[in-house]
């Protein structure tokens, strides 16, 4: 583990998290400098946005743009990850979910796990949110239902993909709504979720725009079914599960086994 800045993390945090599947850090993930120079990497992406693509579906952008593993891969964010999952590391994904003001979409009650059921021998996925914007309740910040993630995989239902980021939903029986905790933060702050946890957001209304960076890490002693479509990256420590490796120096052009 580095030691180059302060990690404001106790045993307490890493128990509530095992506990309760979230866990929400009230401090600056990054120095301020590089988070700014990341809210303006973002704000490029954003302009360059091809006509008809909704913002909030910018998925695996550090494929296209490997400039983005200089915070993937930093130790501000290892460090942070290594207190929850341990010393070894796999990058498995990251996801810009931009929401417009005004018709920001709606994000269906789901489990990452449910999407990435069989390519993955185990659902141990840690995810980063990383608030580029203010993320509030007002513009449809990050709901989840508490202690969600010790009960595996849901029913889902369709849903209008029109007022939907995703096309299913988790059936509404199964969403607890006494335990749905709002996940606020200020730009720069960041929670945690795991695989398994029930969650979603609402619409954004407001004349705000929220953006989160989804930053998705899991130990290495998890093996991905080989594909050529997707790229797992060592961000630190030893392989353990025999997997193959992207190189974060290059652009993933779907030459991975």
């Amino acid at each position: 583990m580095s030691t180059s800045h302060a990690l404001h993390l106790a045993a307490a945090d890493v128990q509530f998290y095992r506990d309760h599947g979230y866990f929400v850090y009230p401090h600056p993930l990054f120095p301020a400098e590089k988070f700014q120079r990341l809210q303006a990497f973002f704000a490029g992406l954003l302009a360059d946005l091809p006509a008809g693509k909704r913002p909030e579906a910018m998925d695996v952008p550090h494929f296209a743009h490997p400039e983005l593993f200089e915070w993937l891969l930093a130790d501000e964010v290892l460090d942070f990850v290594e207190a929850f999952i341990g010393p070894d590391i796999v990058l498995w994904s990251s996801h810009f979910i931009s929401k417009p003001p005004g018709d920001g979409k709606r994000v269906p009650w789901h489990e990452d796990s449910a999407y990435w059921n069989e390519r993955l021998s185990e659902h141990e996925v840690l995810t980063v949110w990383l608030a580029i914007d203010d993320s509030t309740r007002e513009n449809g910040c990050m709901r989840v239902v508490a202690d969600s993630h010790r009960h595996g995989f849901s029913d889902y239902v369709e849903v209008d993909r029109n007022t939907h980021v995703f096309g299913r939903e988790i059936v509404a029986e199964q969403v607890d709504q006494s335990r749905v905790v709002d996940l606020e933060l200020c730009a720069g702050q960041c929670h945690i979720h795991h695989a398994k946890m029930i969650h979603g957001s609402n619409p954004n209304t407001s004349a705000k725009r929220r953006c989160g960076y989804t930053m998705r890490y899991m130990p290495a002693t998890t093996k991905m079914r080989p594909t050529q479509s997707h790229a797992v990256y060592l961000a630190r420590g030893r392989d353990r599960a025999g997997n193959q490796y992207g190189d974060p120096a290059v652009r993933f052009a779907g030459d991975i086994r």
